[in-house]
């Protein structure tokens, strides 16, 4: 008898594999075509959850501590956030290959030499923002524990670290259906609670706001560089997005996947990174969420500080999803579940020094600019392979990690992709400008930052000319 072609999963019924409310079965794996479900449009959602938060204010209100006045702080918020249109030319490689973002990127650097650039800039990076966001949870959860009357010692610190981390992680272990399920409802009630909040923001901005040494030449062009350094390296470090559309069925439109998934990162964003920057046209936002409660009603406080915990959880349940999956790329033998615990043990530990050691907006702001010159030539490559091989990817071929794998290259390397994101990580390094490390480059030019724009346009076309050579070698 001939073999049947596998049919997508009829709508309505989700595959035992992928369920809400089940632990997922699948880690790195090809999802089947049998087993593929959803619609391009959920994807809004997942993406809309967890951008809906307290860093994105913290970041908006560090704009205009950094010198801008308001319109400027406003238009680098809506330019950085443009590069969520590459947050999602990368989910639409998901249903094309039904692969995560973890194993697509075998076709760029190769079986062997992806681990590496999996355990750097994919793993090492999630696991710095897991430290990141739960560090913002954690401490308005100290914040909340203080409203109630609890005395927040280390003690009671610790325990609310670890729980917030707990639950957290169990999103993350119940996996891909549960993520979709949850966040389109957490979506609408945290959009509702931060236009509430909103209402009484905007109440007291200043339209018009001018900082007191408004800067000029030069130095405004510093900052602005710095600014978008900063507000893009969150959809820069979304090199995971196929992650999350990769159970999609393969006929799903790849201009659909890439318009929702733009959209659920891009709005959200946007608006609550600019509602930051007014908020900072009134208020002290050095101390962001002590400066909000001062213009919220008493009974609104704990309603805002709840909604600020459980969007940065939202957005680490997603992060510490994807770590796992990067540790099982890697060559890590862990079933998913157990590899997202793993990570989220090291940074939880992160994150208590990030609250009691260090400063956290020092980090905030120094994390997102170095973040850049990693993360921007790995979106680079990542993109110019998606458009160069015009998102055709082969699944089954990228799961196997033999020397017969379509993508084994060279030894298990492609050099085209190493060579395109070490020189780019290398001119970005020259380029940046933060405060702990400032690059000879950006000195000579009195600071400016050009880590950004060096560090995407120069790996994009120096991998797709390298491509070029190899495939015309080839012939």
């Amino acid at each position: 008898m001939a073999p049947t072609t596998a049919e997508p999963a009829a709508p309505g019924l989700l595959p035992a594999a992928d369920q809400a409310g089940w632990v997922e079965s699948h880690g790195i794996d090809y999802i089947p075509e049998a087993e593929r479900h959803g619609l391009a449009r959920e994807l809004f959602a997942v993406w809309a959850a967890p951008n809906v938060g307290y860093l994105a204010l913290v970041v908006g209100g560090t704009l205009v501590l950094m010198g801008l006045s308001l319109w400027q702080a406003l238009a680098v918020i809506v330019v950085g956030n443009l590069f969520s249109v590459l947050t999602g030319i990368v989910a639409a490689s998901g249903p094309a290959s039904g692969t995560p973002s973890e194993v697509i990127t075998r076709a760029m650097f190769g079986v062997r030499g992806n681990r590496v650039n999996i355990l750097i800039t994919s793993w090492f990076i999630s696991v710095c923002y897991l430290a990141l966001n739960w560090a913002a949870a954690s401490y308005t959860a100290f914040r909340l524990a203080e409203r109630f009357g609890i005395e927040v010692n280390l003690a009671v610190k610790i325990v609310l670290i670890l729980a917030i981390a707990g639950i957290t992680l169990a999103v993350s272990v119940y996996g891909h259906a549960t993520i979709v399920r949850l966040y389109q409802p957490l979506a609408l009630v945290l959009t509702a609670v931060f236009v509430v909040m909103a209402v009484f923001v905007l109440s007291r901005a200043n339209w018009g706001y001018q900082p007191a040494e408004p800067l000029h030449g030069i130095g405004l062009w510093a900052v602005v560089a710095a600014g978008l350094a900063i507000v893009a390296s969150a959809p820069l470090s979304y090199t995971n997005s196929a992650d999350f559309a990769r159970y999609l069925p393969s006929a799903t439109s790849p201009v659909a996947v890439a318009g929702w998934t733009t959209l659920g990162a891009f709005v959200p964003s946007v608006l609550t990174t600019g509602l930051g920057a007014l908020a900072a046209t009134a208020l002290n936002m050095a101390d962001p969420e002590s400066a909000l409660e001062g213009v919220l009603p008493s009974w609104f406080i704990p309603v805002f500080l709840i909604a600020v915990i459980v969007g940065t959880m939202a957005n680490n349940a997603m992060t510490a999803y994807s770590s796992g999956l990067a540790l099982q790329a890697v060559g890590l033998r862990l079933r998913r579940s157990r590899s997202v615990l793993l990570d989220g043990s090291i940074g939880a530990a992160m994150t208590m020094y990030a609250l009691l050691v260090s400063n956290f907006l020092d980090t905030v702001s120094n994390m997102m600019q170095l973040v850049v010159t990693v993360m921007g030539p790995v979106m680079a490559v990542y993109v110019a392979d998606v458009l160069w091989r015009r998102n055709d990817y082969d699944g089954p071929g990228l799961s196997d990690q033999t020397p017969a794998s379509p993508y084994w290259y060279t030894a298990g390397v492609n050099r085209a992709g190493a060579i395109a994101v070490l020189v780019g990580i290398a001119l970005s390094l020259l380029c940046v400008a933060a405060e702990v490390y400032t690059g000879p480059i950006a000195k000579a030019i009195d600071g400016v930052d050009l880590s950004l724009p060096v560090g995407l346009l120069v790996p994009a076309v120096l991998y797709v000319v390298l491509m070029g050579r190899r495939k015309q070698v080839s012939r």
